[in-house]
């Protein structure tokens, strides 16, 4: 008897949805942003955004790959439900220590990761062991670069010194990041090619938005939670309604038009392995840095609205700089522009401009949390009003 296989038919209009198993996985991750947050908000110095740098691309790689691999198998099968469920358990896990993973929970937070890249691979090994040896080989290569990695992962959750930890995980992160650009090359296997990542775009790019929906409901969250505490002061109010306004400006910037230009575009790609390789593995990166980030900005802002100290300052300019810089080259590289958006380039540049008078004490937190904001609502506004503008007659 022939067995039913465990990828997904492309030959349906549907065969690229997202599956509710999906959505449900990705509970797992509201937490794990929430932790990231809650982690850089208790260690606001340049060590300490390091490690949650470290900690955050860790979180980001492992949600990717596991919606690359969705992207083929078919969620509604029970084999593939059971392996979700199984990285489910693994990724609740490795979220309940991000607190403690440059300290007691190193191990933990290391093996459960681990655990969750080399345990998909190779159930995804076992689900296609019938299909064409191309996109076994694929994988294969993916597993090895995986070991490897998941190698000094665990080296490092070893490690008692923090300092050595972060060495060994830097050089774990490094591997995970600069295989996909050098194409999973092996000795004895070869590479993968482009060709091989034969992605449904509407798919990848429905989970990567999902994502962004995940870190801007976090920062609600973050908000709506801090507020809750607060006496209602005016500056308690005003910092409420300004971290409001920004998160509105933020979702703005990327599902007004770039989530759906980009989306089409994807979608009917000859290349759709290269766009979402670039595009959504690794150009979501900044984008939802971004949100976590401005997110710990706004709970600074709204704790403490006078006087910001240079890593308030850092936290409330970072958040923005890095959104935008995501947006500008998500939409540079989904779109045919000759340059990133020219409203993302003037947000940059006003950013910047902030930062002098910033760190001269010009502005008390909740005035440059207002700024910043105002920034993010203009470049919005600014991209909204440019697009929607009818072209001209010849």
């Amino acid at each position: 008897m022939t067995r039913k296989s465990l990828l997904r038919s492309r030959d349906s209009h549907d065969s690229g949805r997202v599956g509710m198993i999906e959505l449900f996985f990705d509970l797992v991750f509201v937490f794990a942003v929430t932790q990231l947050s809650h982690t850089l908000l208790a260690h606001m110095s340049p060590t300490g955004a390091l490690q949650v740098a470290l900690l955050m691309l860790a979180v980001w790689w492992v949600w990717i790959h596991t919606s690359w691999v969705t992207n083929w198998l078919n969620p509604e099968r029970q084999p593939v439900r059971l392996c979700l469920f199984a990285l489910m358990l693994a990724g609740l896990l490795m979220s309940s220590a991000i607190p403690g993973a440059f300290a007691e929970h190193g191990l933990a937070f290391a093996g459960a990761f681990a655990a969750m890249q080399v345990g998909r691979t190779l159930f995804f090994l076992w689900a296609v062991r019938r299909e064409p040896l191309g996109r076994r080989r694929n994988f294969q290569r993916i597993l090895v670069w995986l070991m490897l990695s998941g190698a000094l992962w665990v080296a490092g959750g070893l490690q008692q010194d923090a300092t050595a930890r972060l060495w060994c995980w830097a050089a774990a992160v490094a591997v995970e990041f600069v295989a996909p650009s050098l194409y999973f090359w092996v000795p004895g296997l070869g590479r993968s090619s482009t060709a091989d990542w034969d992605v449904d775009g509407h798919h990848m790019a429905e989970r990567c938005a999902l994502f962004v929906i995940i870190a801007l409901g976090e920062s609600l969250l973050v908000t709506g939670a801090t507020f809750a505490e607060l006496e209602r002061s005016f500056d308690a109010v005003a910092a409420f309604l300004v971290a409001f306004l920004g998160s509105v400006a933020m979702w703005w910037l990327y599902f007004d038009t770039g989530a759906e230009r980009a989306t089409h575009r994807f979608a009917h790609s000859d290349d759709p392995g290269r766009i979402a390789r670039i595009a959504y593995t690794y150009l979501h990166l900044p984008i939802v840095a971004g949100i976590i980030v401005c997110a710990v900005a706004d709970e600074l802002v709204l704790t403490h609205p006078g006087h910001a100290g240079n890593a308030a300052i850092a936290a409330i300019l970072g958040g923005p700089a890095l959104y935008l810089c995501g947006n500008a080259a998500f939409k540079w590289v989904t779109n045919d522009r000759l340059l990133p958006p020219l409203s993302h380039l003037a947000g940059l540049l006003l950013l910047l401009a902030l930062l002098p008078p910033a760190l001269g004490h010009a502005f008390s937190a909740l005035a440059l949390g207002t700024l910043t904001t105002a920034v993010l609502m203009l470049v919005a506004a600014w991209e909204s009003l440019a697009l929607r503008r009818p072209p001209r007659a010849a």
